[in-house]
């Protein structure tokens, strides 16, 4: 009898999600060494010493953190799915360079990070965390509300998330202006009015109401959005990032914020996470904060198991495998 193809789960999952893992073949021989990495992580030598006899054993590897020297002690390593869909903490010059494939989540956060930013949006325009400091302080105070209809949303980043929040944004009677990197003039995209090269981000920034950032952390994109680009906006605009915090010059944000050059941020990512009780972001009225959450549902785990699963019945078909990253792009 042939030897399995060996799947190692080095994260912890829920038990439904391991089921539906181990339900793809009998052909797979799927072994969950969450805790033995976790202990790893926590200094355990003897965990990490029984990980690394499971690590030269394994063909796939199912991961959000990765194990230290993963290509070192997974030597017959052909496939790396991460629970993510940035890939860009795991994507070390290594990896990239290996044969190893890898995959991502991309297909599972779309909805999910599209209602955060409509949430976000409607927050801001019918002022809730005025709503929330009076609550909180005991006070009442009439104040104006607007609406969404109207306003203009500048997508920066038309992936599958950026899609997202365009359709969704569309049911607001909103405008929609967008940048993908490889459009080109004349291009055109369902539910967006105006698509831009990247090189025409300005004018994005320019035109919108809220600006939201919806593409990958890259070598190309880290900084992307700084004095320059904030000195862009409209004055009444908010910044929504639900991508991650590097793509945005933190102290120039935060400069921005505290002399009214922009109107708010609601940010979800930060260039240091946890986000340091000394930030100033924690304590601006015109901040909506959260703690890296957009993505993230009840089901996830399930959701998560299940894209995998197909991808595992597509690899033992021989078929090509869903959302294979491009390591040189970085996405």
């Amino acid at each position: 009898m042939a030897d399995k193809t060996r799947v190692l789960i080095v994260n912890r999952i829920e038990r439904e999600a391991i089921d539906i893992i181990e339900s793809v073949s009998d052909q797979f021989e799927v072994i969950d060494a969450s805790d033995l990495a976790r202990a790893e992580r926590n200094g355990d030598s003897l965990a990490s010493d029984e990980l690394s006899s499971l690590l030269a054993q394994a063909d796939i590897v199912y991961a959000l953190k990765l194990p230290d020297r993963l290509l070192e002690r997974a030597p017959r390593l052909k496939w790396l799915q991460t629970i993510s869909t940035g890939v860009d903490r795991i994507l070390s010059p290594e990896l990239g360079r290996s044969n190893v494939v890898v995959t991502n989540m991309s297909g599972i956060h779309e909805l999910t990070i599209a209602e955060f930013v409509l949430m976000l949006m409607l927050m801001f325009v019918k002022q809730a965390p005025r709503s929330f400091y009076q609550q909180i302080e005991g006070r009442w105070k009439w104040f104006p509300v607007d609406v969404l209809a109207g306003k203009t949303i500048g997508i920066v980043g038309m992936g599958r998330i950026g899609r997202e929040v365009a359709r969704v944004s569309r049911f607001f009677d909103m405008k929609v202006v967008a940048t993908r990197r490889s459009a080109a003039i004349g291009d055109v995209e369902e539910n967006v009015d105006l698509l831009l090269p990247a090189a025409r981000l300005h004018e994005l920034l320019s035109l919108s109401d809220f600006v939201v950032l919806s593409l990958p952390l890259t070598e190309e994109s880290r900084g992307m959005i700084g004095e320059d680009e904030l000195a862009a906006m409209k004055q009444s605009a908010r910044l929504i990032n639900v991508s991650r915090g590097a793509i945005v010059d933190e102290p120039a944000l935060i400069q921005a914020l505290q002399e009214g050059r922009i109107a708010g941020a609601g940010l979800d990512v930060y260039s240091e996470e946890p986000l340091p009780p000394d930030s100033p972001l924690r304590r601006m009225p015109n901040v909506i904060f959260s703690p890296h959450v957009s993505g993230d549902i009840e089901a996830y785990d399930v959701g998560a198991a299940r894209l995998f699963a197909e991808n595992l019945g597509r690899y033992l078909s021989g078929e090509p495998l869903l959302n294979v990253v491009d390591k040189s792009r970085g996405y």
